[in-house]
């Protein structure tokens, strides 16, 4: 979700009151004392007497939590820090080579043990997936200075199997032309572009810059895989806002066309997703436009059922909701939808680019807005999962399930034949973790509505009535059957659950009833067991935390 910025930080002016302190880096990291209760006030960074951050902060001389800079690419310089907020805050900023709270990171409360989540800040959007050179890129959106939306940065986290990550410096800062939105990230082999460096292809970003007045496209490059980026200087690269007459023109979505030999661009604008293209990702041609989708585009072709011969193209917005049809480079074509795969929590989601042949899978990673109560550090990303087209009795839909590389996680500790609610419940009250997952398959006995609750939360209601699954319409591929098979996944802040073999998902912030004193797990309604496994889960994340 994009939310209208509050400030633009190019043009907010210091007061006469400014506050300023002059630190001579020697460290990592800036540490900075924040509080929600604190009005915002705006910081900038200058070395050499070149302005080179601006941004808002709620600096406090009373901090609920500490946030951090990485500044170590100003080491041996002098760092400039001007604040128009509290002066008495800004005399406690302290160097150091581990970030404040970093004993206790990765540990907190609510904490996703096996999700990825920023170490300090708010995330949104994932931005810039791809895959390159051993390393899966995860960029979002986000705000390293406070756990609320502002200061539209993209974060940086890669990994090396999906699972694991290493949170990197910020990537992408705000500039002159506006904020960091959502983008996607190419590797450009042909060196159309002319980033690249012999023998060495650029990695090339597309994302739009927002202001209060417009949304352009913008260019930045890399040269050493993501770990520094260098913007294009004759930014932006498009600018529709005449065009559409609209504001809303946002978050491109690129890939290589082989067949055109051409870049395309799936850009959200006004009530639709445009499609442009570019021999070079500098220039671009408005092509054609689908109307029916709002934000975060994704576009990409999928073999039916794994048959290489009879492939479809599937086009989504940021809700998860898709058309199949064709594409020819040009202009897609509709043929079947609009549908839905998954709800609930997520939201938009993207695929990962540059994904090898020999794999061939299409991987996604979504947004989870599940809010991280009383933490220095707010939402998370909802499990890889891998994209699949199946023939089903309505036709022909997408279908989600966990990639194969997140079963390292997970270890069986108990598989529960069919047997009573009442004992099943039992079982579960003993195998029962705070991050762990489980297997189940039931079926209604004589009764309209059942499942299964945590703490007095539903996470699991099946109503044969009104064909629902907690709430949300779902007829199984048996139209007559009153079984259901879920595979559900229970971090500490989350739940994720995927329905009969990814035939839809959904997911959930964990919210106990209060006061809750029964057994943790409780089925309700007319239900037969016939199989529960239980799994216990791994961390993702270091023992002791790291920098």
């Amino acid at each position: 979700m994009k939310i209208a910025l509050a400030l633009l930080l190019s043009c907010i002016a210091f007061t006469a009151a400014a506050a300023d302190t002059t630190i001579y880096i020697t460290r990592k990291y800036l540490n900075l004392p924040v509080s929600q209760k604190q009005e915002r006030a705006v910081m900038t960074y200058s070395v050499d007497g070149a302005e080179e951050r601006r941004f808002v902060i709620r600096l406090s001389k009373s901090p609920e939590y500490w946030v951090f800079s990485d500044v170590s690419a100003w080491h041996g310089k002098s760092l400039r820090i001007s604040c128009n907020g509290d002066s008495t805050a800004l005399r406690m900023l302290y160097q150091a080579d581990r970030i404040a709270g970093h004993d206790s990171l990765y540990n907190e409360k609510r904490r996703p043990q096996y999700h990825f989540s920023a170490r300090r800040g708010w995330i949104n959007d994932p931005n810039g997936l791809v895959y390159h050179e051993g390393e899966y890129h995860l960029f979002f959106q986000h705000n390293p200075f406070e756990r609320e939306w502002e200061n539209m940065s993209w974060g940086h986290a890669v990994s090396r199997d999906l699972v694991h990550w290493d949170e990197l410096p910020v990537a992408l800062h705000p500039d002159k032309i506006g904020t960091m939105f959502s983008g996607s990230i190419v590797i450009d082999y042909d060196n159309t572009s002319g980033f690249g460096e012999a023998g060495k292809p650029a990695m090339v970003a597309l994302y739009t810059a927002d202001s209060p007045e417009r949304q352009v496209q913008c260019v930045a490059y890399s040269s050493d895989k993501g770990r520094t980026w260098t913007k294009y200087t004759k930014n932006p690269v498009i600018d529709s806002k005449e065009k559409w007459d609209s504001k809303d023109t946002r978050d491109p979505r690129v890939f290589w066309y082989a067949p055109g030999k051409h870049w395309v661009m799936v850009l959200n604008e006004r009530d639709g997703h445009s499609i442009y293209t570019s021999s070079n990702l500098k220039k671009w041609k408005y092509e054609s436009h689908v109307t029916g989708f709002w934000e975060c585009p994704d576009l990409f072709e999928l073999a039916v059922d794994g048959d290489r011969q009879q492939k479809k193209w599937v086009m989504y917005g940021a809700s998860g909701t898709y058309m199949i049809g064709n594409f020819n480079g040009k202009t897609f074509t509709p043929e079947s939808g609009k549908y839905y795969y998954t709800t609930g929590s997520i939201y938009a989601a993207q695929t990962f680019s540059n994904i090898p042949e020999a794999d061939g899978r299409r991987i996604q990673i979504g947004w989870g807005r599940i809010q991280q109560r009383g933490m220095p550090f707010n939402n998370m990303m909802l499990l890889p999962t891998e994209l699949t087209l199946r023939k089903t009795k309505n036709g022909i839909r997408l279908f989600s399930v966990p990639v194969k590389e997140t079963e390292q996680l997970f270890t069986s500790v108990a598989k529960i034949p069919g047997m009573s609610t009442s004992i099943a419940e039992k079982h579960l009250a003993v195998s029962t973790e705070n991050e762990m997952r489980m297997k189940i398959k039931f079926r209604l006995n004589h009764a309209t509505e059942g499942g299964l609750s945590l703490l007095g939360q539903r996470i699991l209601t099946y109503n044969m009535n009104f064909n629902t699954i907690n709430g949300v319409f779902y007829s199984p591929e048996d139209p007559t059957s009153m079984e259901i098979t879920a595979d559900i996944y229970i971090d500490r802040s989350s739940v994720e659950v995927f329905i009969d073999g990814g035939a839809y998902s959904y997911s959930m912030e964990r919210m106990p009833e209060e006061g809750y004193m029964g057994m943790p797990f409780k089925f309700f309604g007319a239900v037969d067991l016939e199989s529960i496994e239980v799994f216990r889960a791994n961390k993702i994340w270091p023992r002791s935390g790291s920098n």
